[in-house]
């Protein structure tokens, strides 16, 4: 009797970075969501190097962890990454589930690749529907100036705004 593992698409897609201009997840986020201890995974892939090319998967370099623990904020030098991380493609994440060869890792890989894949088709979305705009724009340029501009701004990429502290503030 299996167990049906799923978990919402959105604590998925939380632990997704773009690094290398790569969407990836990282070894300890993979490794929760497949059942197994962190060393396990990466005693795993080092046994298993030849399936895992650097398309695939990579460690992490000493300036990338900087920018990853900055990411996190208020993470203490060895307290979260002991040792630099690797990080997993789409296709690294379906070798995982090769090697791991759970039940877990299997259902759970499935439902990893099926998110980067909604992913995948937001973004192409979002790309079509500006092509569109700017067509509609250079027809109608005068009438509708103002409406494409602010069009354009609610789909291009939020920019990363300081946040407004709340709470009881120190007088």
């Amino acid at each position: 009797m299996s167990k049906d593992v799923s978990i919402p698409n959105e604590l998925i897609v939380d632990r997704i970075y773009v690094i290398r201009n790569q969407k990836v997840m990282l070894d300890k986020d993979l490794a929760s969501l497949f059942g197994v201890e962190t060393k396990q995974l990466k005693r795993q892939v080092r046994r298993n190097l030849n399936r895992f090319p650097e398309s695939f998967m990579f460690e992490l370099t000493k300036k990338e962890l900087h920018s990853l623990r900055n990411h996190f904020g208020t993470l203490q030098q060895n307290q979260h990454f002991r040792y630099p991380p690797f990080t997993f493609t789409e296709h690294g994440i379906l070798m995982l589930s090769s090697i791991l060869n759970s039940e877990i890792a299997i259902k759970m890989s499935v439902q990893i690749i099926e998110t980067f894949v909604e992913l995948r088709k937001l973004a192409n979305n979002y790309e079509e529907i500006l092509i569109k705009i700017e067509k509609m724009e250079s027809k109608n340029n005068e009438q509708f100036s103002e409406i494409y501009a602010v069009i354009k701004q609610l789909l291009s990429q939020p920019e990363d705004k300081q946040r407004i502290k709340i709470g009881y503030k120190k007088r």
